[in-house]
């Protein structure tokens, strides 16, 4: 990290990147739940289903690369090994026994349920310190709120047939 960038850096960055590893955990963990979960659905609306968790899939792995690139970019070192996401996961990894659509979607929304919580806490704690960080935050909370919603219309929808 540059000179001028650990200057206006207004907290600890090794904090910052404990934090952000936690969060790089769960988006790997959370890719690879919606990605299996796209190969094993079943049931009512499952092609609507499957669309949504591709989706989702694809925006988990994107924000892991954001992360990832922060970390570094503050001098850090990203989780290096799956093992170590379990470890340092905020929200765990919910394996789909239950290919069945509703399951698989009340598994989702709980787990976005728990990354929003993730990226408001990250968003507080680097709001008036870090700005790079802060916006990225809000960047990836917006998008889990989107997913959370998502999911949960679907649900509405597949609940009220």
């Amino acid at each position: 990290m540059g000179k001028k960038a650990r200057e206006i850096l207004g907290l600890n960055p090794e904090e910052l990147i404990k934090l952000l590893n936690k969060a790089y955990a769960d988006e790997w963990l959370a890719y690879y739940q919606y990605w299996v979960g796209v190969k094993v659905a079943r049931g009512i609306m499952r092609e609507a289903v499957v669309s949504e968790l591709e989706q989702h899939a694809n925006d988990e792995l994107r924000h892991a690369g954001m992360l990832t690139a922060r970390i570094i970019q503050l001098g850090g070192k990203p989780l290096l090994s799956p093992q170590d996401w379990y470890k340092e996961s905020n929200c765990g990894y919910e394996a789909p026994q239950d290919p069945k659509v509703i399951t698989l979607l009340k598994q989702n929304i709980k787990g976005e349920q728990c990354a929003i919580g993730v990226y408001k806490k990250l968003a507080d704690f680097t709001k008036d310190k870090d700005p790079i960080t802060y916006n990225l935050a809000l960047s990836i909370l917006g998008d889990e709120i989107e997913h959370e919603d998502d999911l949960e219309s679907i649900l509405e929808d597949i609940e009220n047939k």
